[in-house]
């Protein structure tokens, strides 16, 4: 197949990175059932989901930057397999240890975000870069939805273990038609992986997240939660320190301090946190007895189904704005799509009774997170040169990753501080939460104003805003590769 023949090579780039991000929220609805089929605790099931977060966030940036360096058609087929052979061991895992450790590898597809916004940018006409990655991001966006919706279903009529068995089909057909038909990108970063940078990177994200995702239950003043938080923090400043002094560091600091970059990483942890908040604790809220004095008493199908206009706003307003953006710009679509967010979770915070105003206040947030997910990518792209795209969108990516993981850890100290006899969470409780989701969108939207306006949608080669810096005279290589 030519080069130029891109539509195959996006239909296979979407369909790995959606089935990855269905991966990410299809096993939560089912982690009782999980829990009851392998004879295991909730604390325990709990590392399910646990597991898999702390592998995305450590190898997204990591072998994005690979990509970046030995070739990205390379990489993302290597992902696909170890993606495929992870969901294959979850869905013949004898035990609950084994399924873990299956999630650890699919993990490991958190890295096809990066790898295909790369493959995009090298090999699609200047002209629909935009578009192409605002259609990509609505896939990524409503394949989290597609997640949460479609558990219910799948888990009734069969069982949660073709929740992997389903998976393992299409990525090892996607497999097959990368190797043959997905065209090996011609840009190239100089250097090779920086080992040390990307232990340390490892070391402070495993130490940030993991007491995050479990201080509910070890306490937030426990020395187990106190210990990795501080050692997340002397992790991270070794991190820098040895990323600043190394001649092929893992993540050029450089890149990440660029004005488009490091605004559009703070909105993404801003709205990260709202986002994965909402997803988190909407469907528990809709779930619980309506004897509670809130919630609906659904189940996770009708849950799920209450979810359904999130994730078709979502592919919607992520298709759309690639069409948008070429008039209205990235940054102003970045902050449409954090106020649509603020605006639903404050009217969720005021009403809440009704199942309509529930599905309404999804549906305004899921245009919100197709307008953001695409905006957000397509600012990190067209910011930096072509050879750091794996490892600057793989950070994006894990940014809002860590942004999620707080605002979720911080929703569940109001949900679950305070509970009621029957041991169900206070309305107060969620009220508090949405509100506070309202507050991080809100920031999401002020921070994105902070982000340098680009006159055009175009992506080219080689970015204006890295030219400019201070730095350009140590960026030869990578302005030869963006000319070349």
């Amino acid at each position: 197949m030519p080069r130029t023949s891109t539509r195959l090579t996006f239909a296979v780039l979407a369909t790995g990175a959606g089935v990855f991000s269905m991966l990410q929220s299809l096993i939560a609805p089912a982690l009782p059932t999980v829990q009851h089929a392998l004879h295991t605790s909730q604390s325990t099931a709990t590392w399910v989901m646990t597991a898999y977060l702390l592998s995305a966030s450590v190898f997204t940036p990591i072998l994005g930057r690979v990509g970046d360096l030995i070739g990205k058609k390379r990489t993302l087929v290597a992902v696909l397999v170890t993606v495929m052979l992870g969901c294959l061991l979850a869905a013949l895992a004898p035990t609950i240890g084994v399924l873990i450790v299956a999630r650890v590898v699919q993990g490991i597809g958190g890295a096809l975000f990066p790898l295909s916004f790369g493959i995009i940018r090298d090999e699609f006409a200047p002209s629909r870069v935009s578009h192409s990655i605002s259609n990509l991001s609505a896939v990524i966006a409503a394949g989290g939805g597609v997640g949460i919706v479609a558990a219910g279903p799948i888990v009734s009529a069969l069982d949660y273990r073709w929740l992997f068995w389903l998976p393992v089909g299409v990525v090892a057909a996607t497999t097959l038609i990368a190797l043959r038909y997905v065209p090996e990108s011609p840009n190239r970063a100089q250097g090779h992986v920086n080992w040390s940078g990307a232990v340390l990177l490892s070391a402070w994200l495993v130490a940030l997240l993991l007491p995050l995702s479990q201080a509910s239950r070890w306490g937030w003043g426990s020395g187990r939660v106190i210990g990795l938080f501080a050692a997340a923090v002397a992790l991270f400043a070794l991190w820098l320190l040895a990323e600043a002094r190394s001649r092929t560091p893992l993540i050029d600091l450089r890149i990440m301090r660029l004005p488009a970059v490091w605004t559009t990483n703070t909105a993404a942890l801003l709205f990260g946190a709202g986002m994965y908040a909402i997803w988190s604790f909407l469907p528990g809220f809709v779930q619980t007895p309506s004897a509670a004095g809130y919630g609906f008493g659904a189940g996770v199908t009708a849950s799920g189904l209450l979810m359904l206009p999130m994730l078709v706003a979502m592919f919607f307003s992520g298709v759309l704005s690639g069409r948008l953006e070429p008039v209205l710009g990235a940054k102003k679509l970045l902050t449409s799509g954090a106020a649509l967010g603020a605006f639903a979770c404050g009217f969720l915070a005021v009403w809440h009774d009704e199942q309509w105003q529930v599905a309404f206040a999804a549906g305004v947030f899921g245009l919100g997170i197709g307008l953001a997910f695409a905006s957000m990518a397509n600012l990190i792209v067209g910011s930096v040169p072509p050879e750091q795209t794996g490892a600057a969108t793989g950070m994006n990516a894990n940014i809002r990753t860590i942004g999620g993981s707080i605002g979720a850890a911080v929703t569940s100290v109001l949900v679950t501080g305070r509970l009621q006899p029957s041991g169900l969470p206070h309305a107060s409780g969620y009220t508090h939460g949405f509100a506070l989701m309202a507050v991080l969108c809100l920031a999401a939207a002020l921070a994105s104003l902070l982000v340098p306006a680009r006159r055009s949608g175009r992506i080219t080669g080689a970015p204006q805003a890295f030219d400019d810096t201070s730095h350009a005279a140590q960026a030869k290589p990578a302005a030869s590769a963006a000319q070349s």
